[in-house]
C-alpha cells in the first residue's frame, strides 16, 4: 500500500466516523462545606451506535450526573438519559430523542492484533468544532488499567494521543469501525492509554438492552488478593489467589461448602490470582451454571461444584 493510498483510507475512515462522534457535557450536584450544593461540569466523548439516538460512552463520564447534554458535530444539542451503566467496566448508554442519527459500526476486536493503525477520535480537551483525531498503533492487548477496580476484560493498549475529553470516544480500525472505546491515559507514561474493546462494549450493551442493567453471576464473598507478602503475614501455603475474609449465609460459596480462610485458586478454566481474575471470569459464566472451583484449605488442594445466582443489587464482589 503505498503513502497516498493509506492517506485516502485514513481520512475515508474519519469521514465515515467522525459524523457519529457525539461531546458529552455532564453537571453533577455536590456538597461543599462553604457554600452548600453545588454543580460540577466534566466532558467527555461518545459515539452513536443506534440512528434511534442510541450512544455508548463511559460509565465515568456520566455517573451520578443530574443533567447530561450531547452534542452532535452538525450542531445541534440535546438533553440524553442514560438508560443503563456498568462500573464494573465503565460502559454506559445514553438515549437522545431523535431519529435517523448517523452511527457508527461495532467491529470485531477479537481480530486485532499488535501493530495494528488505529484512530482515536473524540472531543479532546472540551474544544469546539470537529472531533479531534489522533493515529497510533496498538502496542498491546489483554492490558490491566493499573490503580482501578474495573473488570480486566482484556484493555487495548495504545499509543494513539488520548487527552481528558477523549473518555467514551471510539478507537477505530482503518474501516471505520469502532473495535474499542477510549477510556484512560496514564499522565505519568508516554505513548500509553486505553480502550475497551468492542466485544466488551457488545456483551454490555446486550445485558443493558435485554434486562435494563448488567446481570452478573455472584459468590457471595469478600476476599483479599494473596501475594508473597500476605502469604508470609498469615503463612499460607500459596502466593497468590483469593483468600476469603466472608462467606455470606445462603450464598453459593456457602452452599458449596466454602468457609473463610479458604484460598480460591481457580474457577472453570480460569485461573484466578486476585479478585480481578475472580470477577473477569465471573463475567463469562451465566446464572444457574454449574461450575467447578478449586480452593486451598490448610495446605491441601481441593475441588467443589458450586451453582451461580444472580447478584443481588449489583454486587459483584466485595474487597478488603
Amino acid at each position: 500500500m503505498g503513502l497516498t493510498e493509506l492517506e485516502g483510507q485514513i481520512t475515508g475512515a474519519v469521514e465515515r466516523l467522525s459524523e457519529s462522534v457525539v461531546g458529552i457535557e455532564s453537571t453533577r450536584i455536590t456538597r461543599d462545606y462553604r457554600f452548600g450544593m453545588v454543580p460540577v461540569e466534566g466532558q467527555g466523548s461518545g459515539v452513536i451506535i443506534d440512528p434511534r439516538g442510541i450512544i455508548v460512552t463511559n460509565n465515568h463520564v456520566v455517573d451520578e450526573s443530574a443533567r447530561v447534554q450531547v452534542n452532535l458535530k452538525d450542531g445541534r444539542t440535546f438533553v440524553g438519559e442514560v438508560i443503563g451503566t456498568d462500573s464494573a467496566t465503565d460502559v454506559a448508554l445514553v438515549k437522545v430523542d431523535a431519529d435517523n442519527l448517523p452511527f457508527a459500526t461495532l467491529g470485531d476486536s477479537e481480530k486485532l492484533k499488535v501493530g495494528q493503525i488505529v484512530l482515536a477520535i473524540g472531543n479532546a480537551l472540551g474544544l469546539p468544532g470537529a472531533p479531534t483525531v489522533s493515529m497510533g498503533l496498538i502496542g498491546a492487548l489483554g492490558r490491566p488499567l493499573p490503580g482501578t477496580d474495573f473488570v480486566v476484560e482484556g484493555l487495548i493498549q495504545t499509543d494513539a494521543a488520548i487527552n481528558p475529553g477523549n473518555s467514551g470516544g471510539p478507537l477505530a480500525d482503518l474501516d471505520g469501525k469502532v473495535i474499542g472505546m477510549n477510556t484512560a491515559m496514564i499522565p505519568f507514561a508516554q505513548g500509553m492509554g486505553f480502550a475497551i474493546p468492542s466485544e466488551t462494549i457488545k456483551r454490555i450493551m446486550d445485558q443493558i438492552t435485554r434486562n435494563g442493567r448488567v446481570v452478573r453471576p455472584w459468590l457471595g464473598i469478600s476476599g483479599m488478593d494473596v501475594n508473597k507478602f500476605v502469604a508470609r503475614r498469615y503463612n499460607l501455603a500459596v502466593e497468590q489467589g483469593v483468600l476469603l475474609a466472608e462467606v455470606l449465609n445462603e450464598a453459593p460459596a456457602r452452599d458449596a461448602g466454602l468457609r473463610v480462610g479458604d484460598i480460591l485458586m481457580k474457577i472453570e478454566e480460569s485461573k484466578v490470582e486476585g479478585m480481578k481474575d475472580l470477577v473477569g471470569a465471573l463475567s463469562h459464566l451465566a446464572i444457574g451454571e454449574e461450575v467447578s472451583v478449586q480452593f486451598v484449605r490448610n495446605g491441601t488442594s481441593y475441588e467443589t461444584k458450586l451453582r451461580l445466582k444472580e447478584a443481588p443489587e449489583k454486587i459483584v464482589a466485595r474487597r478488603r
